[in-house]
């Protein structure tokens, strides 16, 4: 099958990667462009743009040089809205890592994990005009563990994604094509402002933020820190790992002693 791929980040690559080992030609790969990256602000393509360079495929960072006619468009995780030139020149899919409805827009695999949801799915549709709103030809349902961090449940949902898709590509016809029924959730994209530890919050509720942010930032002891890993034993919080401004990541034993027997106020 001759196909064109719409990516960008690092959890499309294994995707992409098994549509190419199962032979399909793909005749074009869409990325977005090198952003500035780090302290020097180096430009820096992405990963879907260094796989298709690895893999000697055409690469296009401009979705206005799209003039293509293949037999299907893929796309995952792009971040650019397509228009009706690609629309029109084929059938467009996406892997979209939720339970749609729920869950539409940029960010599905944060939200699901900062509300604590315990399962989710991944879900293969068809692209509309209509963000995240088209029908769906494949569903498959996943857990999310208590501990699950965003980028574990990027890793299973990429796997999940692959198989999904060189089964639908196999014989696409084969799949009927449902549509979205409910009510649909919409997500947004988190700032570093998200990140910020209410401490008047739960345990859980503090633990799916960091789990799903990547990081909290809070005081401790007037001592700017990023908290970066936590557990919820018996309904309270444990800080496992932590990183004071400046300093590299310690776990918490080692940060408690730095403070030589002080009394530890959070937030502070």
């Amino acid at each position: 099958m001759k196909l064109v791929l719409m990516g960008t980040n690092d959890f499309v690559v294994p995707m992409f990667d098994a549509i190419l080992n199962a032979g399909h030609e793909i005749m074009a790969v869409f990325t977005r462009a090198p952003k500035p990256v780090g302290r020097k602000q180096v430009l820096t393509p992405s990963p879907v743009n260094v796989w298709a360079n690895n893999n000697n495929l055409p690469v296009y960072t401009d979705i206005k040089d799209y003039n293509f006619s293949p037999d299907m468009v893929v796309v995952v995780s792009y971040g650019v809205i397509l228009r009706d030139n690609v629309l029109n020149s084929a059938q467009c899919i996406n892997i979209h890592p939720s339970d749609l409805p729920k869950y539409r827009g940029p960010s599905p695999i944060r939200t699901a994990i900062y509300n604590g949801d315990k399962q989710s799915a991944v879900c293969l549709m068809q692209i509309t005009k209509e963000l995240d709103a088209g029908d769906v030809y494949m569903r498959r349902e996943f857990d999310i563990g208590e501990n699950d961090t965003n980028e574990d449940v990027e890793k299973l949902v990429s796997k999940i994604g692959s198989e999904m898709l060189i089964e639908y590509l196999e014989n696409p016809s084969k799949y009927v094509k449902k549509t979205q029924i409910g009510e649909p959730i919409f997500t947004r994209k988190f700032t570093g402002q998200d990140e910020i530890i209410d401490w008047s919050r739960g345990a859980y509720a503090i633990h799916n933020q960091i789990r799903a942010l990547g990081a909290g930032r809070t005081k401790i002891n007037g001592i700017d820190v990023k908290i970066l890993e936590t557990r919820v034993e018996n309904g309270e919080l444990k800080i496992l790992r932590i990183q004071p401004s400046g300093k590299k990541t310690m776990d918490w034993k080692s940060f408690v002693n730095g403070l030589r027997g002080a009394q530890i106020e959070l937030g502070k």
